[in-house]
């Protein structure tokens, strides 16, 4: 996470956002494109993606409640798998939607959504999947999504994988089978 002013931003505006009622509602974040945001094309820099939405993964668990048990079990979240298609540019001082939703999970990892919507023409410029879990040190493994939902009061089967997540998945399966003797 390398956009810390953001972040600040983030954690003392949360308070003035809805609560997200996990597992069905979203995220939605604004922002805008700043210079140091940009490559040598002019645009929003393609690395700049990924850590924006960690800021939507972030909201999601401040704004269900979720931040509480994480931070009292010590649990870290981490990412294991991504996939993004970028659609359209987004240029300097665009504004831009960042929504992120959860899809679909198994039992210790959850597969997210993220959409990078250009403000003023609802374009979607870029889409992305994201495998994550939350891991207990302490433990050695990761946290079953069961117990996260119990612990911010929910009771909730997971959706059925769509195509484009079923097809995720198995490339991170293939990709993971590939460098298991590395």
């Amino acid at each position: 996470m390398n956009l810390w002013l953001r972040l600040l931003w983030l954690i003392a505006t949360a308070w003035r956002r809805p609560r997200i009622d996990l597992p069905f509602a979203h995220s939605s974040l604004r922002f805008r494109v700043w210079p140091h945001d940009l490559d040598t094309s002019l645009h929003l820099n393609n690395g700049r993606y990924w850590t924006l939405m960690d800021l939507g993964r972030t909201d999601l668990m401040i704004r269900s409640g979720l931040w509480r048990p994480v931070l009292r079990n010590g649990w870290t979240p981490v990412v294991s798998a991504g996939q993004i298609r970028f659609r359209r540019e987004l240029r300097p001082f665009q504004a831009f939607d960042l929504e992120t939703r959860l899809l679909h999970w198994d039992a210790t990892r959850v597969v997210m959504e993220h959409r990078l919507i250009a403000a003023r023409t609802d374009t979607i410029a870029a889409i992305a999947l994201v495998q994550a879990g939350l891991y207990d040190r302490k433990r050695r493994s990761f946290v079953p999504v069961h117990r996260l939902m119990e612990a911010i009061g929910v009771v909730a089967h997971s959706p059925q994988a769509t195509p484009e997540v079923e097809a995720f998945l198995s490339a991170g399966d293939t990709l993971r089978r590939a460098t298991a003797s590395d």
